[in-house]
């Protein structure tokens, strides 16, 4: 059973970013996508503000998001790496299933991984993620550096009123896919 803290936010500003995109896509009938909350149990609540101050995750999540962009199923999660590299035990196991098996599905699946450092953010498709995931489960390295996903992923550009368009990312792994 895993414990959740005041650690939780961390990525909320990504997350931020995405939700006010899904907004805009779904306000111009692009993309209905919505954010996955995950399940937890509180245990500590503060009594005044009523906050949640220590819960447990009841099971364990899929993905941040899952929806459908013009009648594509898509699903995906949301990264954010302060370091050069990407460790591929932020993908975890039941997450990585389930997005193979939401592409045996016919569906899209990706993350969207924020290089803080670096202030740039890639769109990586499953093939890739399956590339990097299968290596570090097949004794290699562990995690995908900096190079590694220029090179396999797709830049998306944040615009300056914060939206993620990501939508043209998709379009392109839909256009290697055919």
């Amino acid at each position: 059973m895993a414990t959740w803290t005041g650690r939780g936010l961390r990525g909320s500003n990504l997350e931020d970013f995405i939700n006010r995109t899904l907004d805009k896509y779904r306000s111009q009938n692009l993309a209905l996508i919505q954010k996955i909350p995950t399940p937890i149990t509180p245990i500590d609540i503060e009594k005044e503000t009523k906050h949640i101050t220590l819960a447990y995750f009841d099971k364990k999540s899929t993905v941040d998001y899952i929806g459908v962009v013009q009648g594509i199923p898509v699903c995906f999660d949301a990264k954010e790496c302060a370091k050069a590299s990407f460790q591929i035990s932020n993908i975890h196991e039941h997450q990585f299933n389930f997005m193979e098996d939401f592409e045996k599905q016919q569906g899209i699946s990706f993350i969207i991984i924020f290089f803080t450092r670096e202030n740039r953010m890639f769109y990586m498709p499953m093939t890739q993620i399956r590339k990097f995931y299968l290596r570090a489960q097949n004794g290699g390295r562990k995690s995908i550096t900096f190079d590694e996903v220029v090179e396999g992923s797709y830049e998306i550009t944040l615009d300056r009123a914060g939206f993620v368009p990501f939508l043209d990312c998709l379009q392109q792994d839909l256009l290697t896919r055919d």
